[in-house]
């Protein structure tokens, strides 16, 4: 099975993995590609020219990696609603304005004129695009996010405190209880080590396949 239909579109075109840093994002995206044949259009950290100065200094560079997040997010939705291919989004813009740009602001990291611009521009994008036919949410406390962010050992990454993570995971809950633009899984990582047991693995994939069925 693959994830395009013979017709010209595919009727499932957007497929959105959201969660925490740490959580198995790309991972899950990659399983699922070479499972259904799908693309994956992944979350731009290695051109990001901000995202190692922000770590270092979040007070100073905050507003400027959420802008290049918005943007790259927006280009990827972008493409993947005028393209002909079935795709998974490693990370969504929904995060970048629920998640990420008011915990900083609420730290204190970002203006607060900053983040009234940001929103604004959040605003104006979101009406021009459509949700993901499935958004999966991975749900991961703070021991299981700790313990992947380590094993992958991103050097930019190592100055994230456990209170950052703690912070985002509650906006995580609050977004997601009151998410109603479309379908919605939520895999428990902390009970679902899809990365290395294949059990769990085919476990998550039959989970997926039911939330697919209906959208076919």
């Amino acid at each position: 099975m693959t994830g395009n239909l013979p017709s010209d579109r595919p009727r499932i075109k957007h497929i959105a993995i959201a969660g925490n840093i740490g959580a198995g994002k790309t991972t899950l995206s990659e399983m699922l590609a070479r499972h259904y044949g799908w693309e994956v259009h992944y979350e731009d950290t290695e051109n990001n020219p901000y995202l190692a100065d922000f770590y270092l200094d979040m007070r100073r560079w905050s507003f400027n990696l959420q802008v290049f997040f918005l943007s790259s997010r927006y280009q990827q939705m972008l493409r993947i609603q005028q393209g002909n291919r079935t795709v998974i989004q490693d990370r969504t813009i929904y995060e970048d304005a629920y998640i990420f740009a008011p915990n900083l602001a609420d730290m204190g990291l970002m203006e607060r004129r900053d983040f009234e611009n940001y929103i604004q521009l959040f605003q104006s994008i979101i009406s021009q695009v459509r949700p993901p036919d499935l958004l999966i949410y991975l749900r991961a406390n703070i021991p299981t996010l700790v313990e992947h962010i380590q094993m992958r050992g991103r050097d930019y990454e190592g100055n994230i405190s456990i209170e950052y993570l703690k912070r985002l995971n509650e906006r995580y809950e609050q977004w997601i209880s009151t998410y109603k633009d479309g379908k919605l899984l939520i895999i428990n990582v902390d009970q679902m080590d899809f990365q290395n047991n294949p059990e769990h693995a085919s476990r998550v994939l039959e989970m997926v396949q039911a939330e697919l069925h209906g959208l076919f």
